[in-house]
C-alpha cells in the first residue's frame, strides 16, 4: 500500500561538435588516460543529444529509453536501486532477528516479533475487524462536542515520511511535532500542524480541472468501499458527507507554499490564544487527552487552519464527524487489517494517486513497517554490518573539503558586505555534521511488541513515538538528535539545530564509491553534501543564525541581493513544464533549488581543492569536470509515472529530477566542460546564471 501524506512540511526540516560526439575533446595537457572505473554509465548516455540542449537526456537518454518502471513502484532510478539494496540488507537483519529466539523485551525480540506479526496475513485475516472494534465503539459512543474533542486529542500524531524522510506529515485533524524553538534555541517547542485530509494536498479538493474532479469521484467511491467493507450501512451517503467535510477542511488549509515559509509558521500561541483565536474545539479536553495538559504554549504553524478546523468541529454535524472518524480509523490502519482493506487502499492511493499498477509484496512492506516502528534498533545493527569505519572517514573528509570550499566561496562574494560574511562564516563554523549514524541510540525499552498482534503493535508503536516526542518538552535540547535512521536513503539539514544528517544508506554506490575517481564521487555524493550544507543558506535556512535562532543577520542591501537572485531562480524553474497543463512551481521548490545550485558549485570547488593543484585523470575520454558533471546528471536519473509526477508538482518541495540535473546551466564551468554555445536550449547568458553563493 502506498503511503498517504495529506500534508507535509519540509524539515527546517543538484566548442560542442555537431553530430554524435557531444563531448569536447580533453585538453592537450591532460594526464595519461586511465582505464574505465565504476561510477559512470556510458551506455546509458545519449550522445546524439547536445549537452547544451538537454543535459539530462545527454547523460541519461539511453537509460531512460530502455528503463521499464517496475510494476510495484511509481518511479525508478538510482535512489530506488539503493533503496532496494538497503531494503534487502535491513530485511536480512530483521528476518535474522525473527529467527533468533531472543530474550523477551530485548530489541531483537521486538524487531523479530513486529516483523513476523505484520507478515502473518493469515492471522490478520482470522482476526478480522476484532482488533479495531474497541476504537470504532469509542467513536460510536461520542455523544457531544467535548467527547469529540477528547477523542480528537487522542489522535494527535505526526510522522516522518518513510519514503521522503525530509518531510513530516499527519493524516489526523492536527499533528504534533516537537523541535527546537525558533526564537529560543535552548528549549523544545510543540508545533501544531494542520491535517485531516485523506488525499495528498488541498488542491486535490479545490482544483476545478476535469482530472481532479475525476480523482475526487474516485476518492468518494473509495470512502464508500471502505465503509462497506466494515459493514457500515448507507455507505454511499456517508461518503458524500465525509468528502464534503474534507472539502471544507481543504478550504481552510494553508497552501503548501505558505506552509514552507518559516516566518509565516512561527506563531507562538498560549493556551488562552487557542480559546480566543480558534473557538469551536474544546482545547482543554483536546490537549489533556493528547497528554499535553501541562503544556502552556504551542507554535501554530498554520494559524488560519487551526482557526478554521476548530470552527468546523463546532459547525458540522456530530454524526458527520463520527462517520469521518470511522472512515479514517479504518483507512489509516488498512495495512494491519484484512486483505480486502489492504487491496482497497492500494487501489486508490497506489493506482489512482501514484499510478502504480502493482502492490509491493508483503515481505517488503513488513520490512518497511518494522523500520518505521523500530528504526534505530534496526539501524544500530545495519551500520555494524554494512558501514565500515573507513567509509565513514572518507565521507567525513569530503564533508570537510566541501565546508572549506563553501567558506572560500563566501570570502569571494563581491556583493556581500564584510559584516554579513562574518555572520555567514560563523554559522558555517558551528554547523554540526553527523555522518552515518547518531552518537547515541533511541531506547525502545518502553515499547511493548507482542507476537501475533500486528494491529496492537502498530498502535503501541505510534503511541510510543508520541510519548517520546512529548517527553522532550522541558528537557535541554539535544543537538545531536537525528530525524532519520541510518538505513534511510536520504540526507537532511536541520536549520534550527544548525546540523546535518548523512545516513549510512546514502553513502554507497552509485552516490559514493571509494573505488572510483574523486571527480565522480564529488559530482554525486559531493553534490548531495554540498546541497545539505547549502540548505543552511537557502531562502529559509538563511533566516537562522549560528545558534539556530530565527533572526535576520543580513544587511538590508545584502538580503535584497539574495532575494533578487532567489527570484531569478524561481523564474527559471517556473519555465519548466513537464505537461502542457502543469509546470514546476519555482516558489515551492525554491529552497531545494538554491541548495542544488550552491551545493553543486561548492562540490565542484571542493573537487578542485582535492586535486592539490594537479590535473584530474582522464577516464574514458572524459576530463575531470566532465566526469563531475556527468556523475551529477546521472545521480538524478529518474523515470516516473505521470500520476506520481503530477502529485510531486502539486505538493513536493523538490523539482522533478530532470530539472534538478539541469542545475548545471548556472555554473560557468559546465559551459567550458561541454562547449555549450548561445542558441542551445539550456544556454543562459552570464547575467542570467544564478550565483547565490
Amino acid at each position: 500500500m502506498s503511503p498517504r501524506h495529506p500534508w507535509t512540511l519540509s524539515l527546517l526540516a543538484l566548442g560542442l561538435a555537431t553530430g554524435p560526439l557531444a563531448v569536447a575533446a580533453p585538453p592537450a595537457a591532460a594526464h595519461k588516460e586511465q582505464p574505465a572505473a565504476p561510477g559512470l554509465d556510458l551506455a546509458g548516455m545519449d550522445r546524439s543529444v547536445a549537452p547544451g540542449d538537454d543535459f539530462f537526456a545527454y547523460a541519461n537518454g539511453s537509460w531512460f529509453k530502455h528503463t521499464v518502471i517496475p510494476p510495484d513502484r511509481s518511479a525508478d532510478g538510482p535512489f530506488n536501486h539503493v533503496f532496494d539494496v538497503t531494503n534487502q540488507r535491513t530485511g536480512e537483519i530483521i528476518r535474522g532477528a525473527a529467527k533468533a529466539k531472543a530474550p523477551a523485551g530485548s530489541e531483537l525480540q521486538k524487531i523479530g516479533d513486529y516483523y513476523t506479526s505484520y507478515l502473518d496475513a493469515a492471522a490478520i485475516e482470522r482476526a478480522g475487524l476484532k482488533p479495531i472494534q474497541p476504537l470504532l465503539a469509542r467513536i460510536e459512543g461520542l455523544q457531544d462536542r467535548k467527547a469529540l474533542a477528547t477523542f480528537l486529542g487522542t489522535t494527535l500524531r505526526a510522522d516522518v515520511d518513510v519514503l521522503n524522510a525530509t518531510h513530516i506529515y499527519t493524516d489526523n485533524l492536527f499533528g504534533l511535532w516537537v523541535a527546537q524553538d525558533l526564537n529560543d534555541p535552548s528549549h523544545y517547542s510543540a508545533f501544531l500542524l494542520q491535517g485531516g485530509l485523506g488525499m495528498p494536498d488541498r488542491d486535490y479538493y479545490l482544483d476545478p480541472s476535469p482530472r481532479m474532479q475525476a480523482i475526487r469521484a474516485q476518492y468518494q467511491a473509495h470512502i464508500a468501499k471502505v465503509l462497506t467493507l466494515a459493514g457500515e450501512p448507507d455507505a454511499a451517503a456517508r461518503a458524500v458527507r465525509i468528502l464534503d467535510l474534507e472539502h471544507r477542511m481543504a478550504e481552510v488549509h494553508a497552501s503548501r507554499e505558505d506552509s514552507e515559509e518559516v516566518t509565516k509558521g512561527n506563531n507562538p500561541w498560549s493556551r488562552q490564544d487557542f480559546v480566543t483565536k480558534a473557538p469551536g474545539l474544546d482545547w482543554d479536553a483536546f490537549f489533556t487527552a493528547a497528554g499535553l495538559g501541562a503544556q502552556q504554549t504551542f507554535v501554530a504553524w498554520q494559524p488560519g487552519a487551526v482557526t478554521g478546523l476548530s470552527a468546523l468541529v463546532a459547525s458540522q454535524p456530530l454524526e458527520t464527524w463520527k462517520d469521518y472518524l470511522r472512515f479514517h480509523a479504518l483507512d489509516h490502519r488498512a495495512a494491519v487489517l484484512p486483505k480486502a482493506f489492504v487491496d482497497e487502499a492500494f487501489a486508490f492511493y497506489g493506482k489512482v494517486i501514484q499510478g502504480t499498477p502493482q502492490m509491493r509484496d508483503r515481505q517488503k512492506r513488513a520490512v518497511d513497517a518494522t523500520n518505521g516502528a523500530l528504526g534505530e534498533a534496526v539501524g544500530r545493527r545495519y551500520v555494524a554490518k554494512y558501514f565500515p569505519p573507513a567509509d565513514k572517514a572518507r565521507a567525513e573528509a569530503m564533508v570537510q573539503n566541501i565546508l572549506t570550499a563553501f567558506r572560500e566561496r563566501i570570502d569571494k562574494l563581491d556583493w556581500m558586505a564584510p559584516e554579513t560574511k562574518a555572520k555567514a562564516k560563523a554559522k558555517l563554523a558551528t554547523l554540526k555534521v553527523y555522518v552515518g549514524y547518531p552518537d547515541h541510540w533511541q531506547d525502545f525499552s518502553g515499547l511493548q511488541i507482542k507476537s501475533g498482534d500486528a494491529f496492537g503493535n502498530a498502535e503501541r508503536a505510534g503511541l510510543f513515538e508520541l510519548r517520546y516526542a512529548i517527553a522532550k518538552l522541558g528537557r535541554p535540547v539535544d543537538r545531536s538528535e537525528w530525524v532519520m535512521t541510518p538505513q534511510t536513503v536520504n540526507a537532511v539539514n536541520l536549520p534550527v539545530m544548525n546540523a546535518l544528517n548523512f545516513p549510512a544508506a546514502i553513502l554507497q554506490p552509485p552516490f559514493f564509491n571509494p573505488k572510483r575517481p574523486a571527480a565522480m564521487n564529488y559530482g554525486a555524493i559531493g553534490a548531495v553534501i554540498g546541497h545539505e550544507i547549502s540548505h543552511s543558506f537557502d531562502n529559509q535556512g538563511a533566516l537562522f543564525d549560528a545558534e539556530g535562532r530565527l533572526q535576520n543577520w543580513w544587511t538590508p542591501k545584502d538580503f535584497a541581493h539574495f532575494q533578487a537572485s532567489a527570484d531569478q531562480l524561481v523564474r527559471q524553474f517556473d519555465a519548466y513544464q513537464p505537461f502542457p497543463d502543469a509546470h514546476v512551481n519555482g516558489k515551492l521548490t525554491l529552497g531545494e533549488n538554491i541548495a542544488d545550485v550552491a551545493g553543486l558549485a561548492a562540490a565542484l570547488d571542493a573537487f578542485h581543492l582535492s586535486l592539490g593543484g594537479k590535473p584530474a585523470p582522464v577516464v574514458d575520454g572524459l576530463n575531470g569536470d566532465q566526469q563531475f558533471f556527468l556523475s551529477f546528471g546521472q545521480s538524478w536519473r529518474t523515470k516516473m509515472r505521470d500520476a506520481a509526477l503530477r502529485q510531486r508538482l502539486l505538493g513536493d518541495g523538490h523539482a522533478p529530477a530532470e530539472y534538478r540535473a539541469d542545475t548545471v546551466r548556472n555554473l560557468d564551468a559546465w559551459y567550458a566542460a561541454f562547449g555549450v554555445k548561445p542558441g542551445q536550449k539550456l544556454y543562459l547568458e552570464p547575467k542570467d546564471r544564478v550565483r547565490i553563493w
